[in-house]
């Protein structure tokens, strides 16, 4: 379950972090076109349940009201000294929360439980290669710090989406989509 923000904005982000991509980081960069914001994982599910995760995707999505929101701020998980993932915050807003927590109870009936560790909105914009040294991120605070990014928009949909890893990395493709009421 995912918010696909506007292309322009993608496309903006990517140009943002040019210097960052630029750098020799170890890091596996998430395309653009890829770059989405995660309201639900929902793992490996069988085609056959499609119309049934469709219909939980529509209740929730009626239940929720369009919500702006703003994407800004670099940071990294856990942090910049050790990090995994490298990521552009989105705004914590209530109506955004709200559409997670609607998404999280459409799913649980459905055998996929509410996640147990805080919503924290984000675009994942990489992911730091395995056996990377943590002195190969010496200076990464301070390049996150250098990226001068901001941007809102108005968040009117969600998306059910099919991700197929590639050697490139994962595809993503929109299965099913509902509009915020």
């Amino acid at each position: 379950m995912a918010i696909n923000f506007p292309e322009t904005l993608r496309q903006d982000l990517w140009s943002a972090i040019e210097t960052l991509r630029a750098s020799a980081l170890p890091v596996r960069w998430v395309k653009a076109e890829a770059m989405h914001l995660t309201l639900k994982f929902l793992g490996a599910v069988a085609a056959d349940r499609h119309d049934q995760l469709a219909d939980a995707l529509q209740h929730a999505a009626r239940a929720s009201r369009p919500v702006t929101v703003t994407v800004a701020e670099l940071g990294a998980f856990p942090d910049a000294r050790r990090p995994r993932v490298l990521w552009a915050g989105v705004s914590p807003e209530p109506g955004l929360e709200l559409l997670q927590h609607q998404v999280e109870q459409a799913f649980a009936p459905l055998g996929f439980p509410p996640e147990g560790r805080p919503f924290r909105p984000h675009l994942t914009l990489g992911r730091v290669e395995r056996g990377a040294r943590a002195a190969a991120f010496r200076d990464l605070e301070d390049l996150l710090g250098r990226v001068a990014f901001e941007q809102t928009v108005t968040i009117d949909a969600v998306d059910l989406m099919r991700s197929t890893p590639t050697r490139g990395g994962s595809d993503y493709q929109t299965v099913s989509s509902g509009r915020l009421s």
